[in-house]
């Protein structure tokens, strides 16, 4: 039985199998992520119940990503075979400024419009958390793509990537959701800035409204005088 099942992994590895689990990983690990950080959200007293639809979320952005992820490694690994060292450090150079900034976009703006945002809201979120992730990127990421290109055989790559990246997507489910504000139920509350920038200005307090008293009206001031003439 053992080796019926070892034998199937590597044949289960090879062609749309591989990127059927490339794909399947990565979404999976993004939803194990995010139910990390809930967890730890609720033990910390910032959350009262499980949110599964956030989940949900996290776990379709991650299909999303799973075969672009697939892709990349296959082309990144035919225009650049050799493990030396200096293919290495081409290979981390090109996965930090090539692939890494547009998977951090789909990420902000895929979970965006799932959660129903405005384009206008994701993209000024991607402005103020990406400098944030960008530089968590490169404390994590060339050291464990180091490993991965020169031990990791190409097959393996994504699943590698998502194994180590578990702790990487409870960063992300975090970052993402580090904002938020939770009623009672667990469920988010409306964050969108833009309706908040374009809410009404909150009425005067009664110390300003001493300082500037309201002028009477231009004809009521007038009659006093009129007397007077009078």
């Amino acid at each position: 039985m053992l080796r019926q099942v070892g034998s199937l992994v590597p044949r289960l590895l090879r062609g749309r199998g591989l990127l059927v689990a490339n794909t399947a990983s990565c979404g999976a690990l993004m939803a194990t992520g995010d139910a990390v950080q809930q967890w730890r959200e609720r033990r910390a007293g910032s959350r009262e119940h499980r949110d599964w639809v956030r989940t949900a979320r996290m776990f379709s952005v991650g299909i999303v990503m799973g075969p672009i992820l697939h892709l990349w490694y296959v082309y990144l690994d035919k225009f650049l075979p050799e493990r030396t060292r200096k293919v290495v450090a081409k290979k981390i150079l090109a996965d930090q400024l090539i692939a890494s900034p547009p998977l951090a976009a789909l990420f902000f703006f895929g979970m965006g419009a799932l959660e129903g945002q405005s384009v206008k809201h994701s993209a000024h979120e991607f402005a103020d958390k990406f400098l944030e992730m960008y530089m968590m990127d490169w404390t994590i990421w060339p050291a464990a793509q180091a490993v991965n290109f020169f031990y990791v055989p190409s097959s393996y790559r994504v699943i590698y990537v998502n194994v180590v990246t578990l702790g990487w997507d409870t960063f992300l489910s975090y970052l993402k959701h580090r904002d938020d504000k939770t009623d009672a139920g667990g469920a988010p509350a409306e964050r969108d800035a833009g309706e908040r920038r374009e809410a009404p200005h909150a009425a005067a307090s009664p110390a300003a409204a001493e300082l500037c008293p309201e002028r009477p009206p231009l004809a009521e001031a007038a009659v006093p005088s009129l007397r007077r003439e009078v």
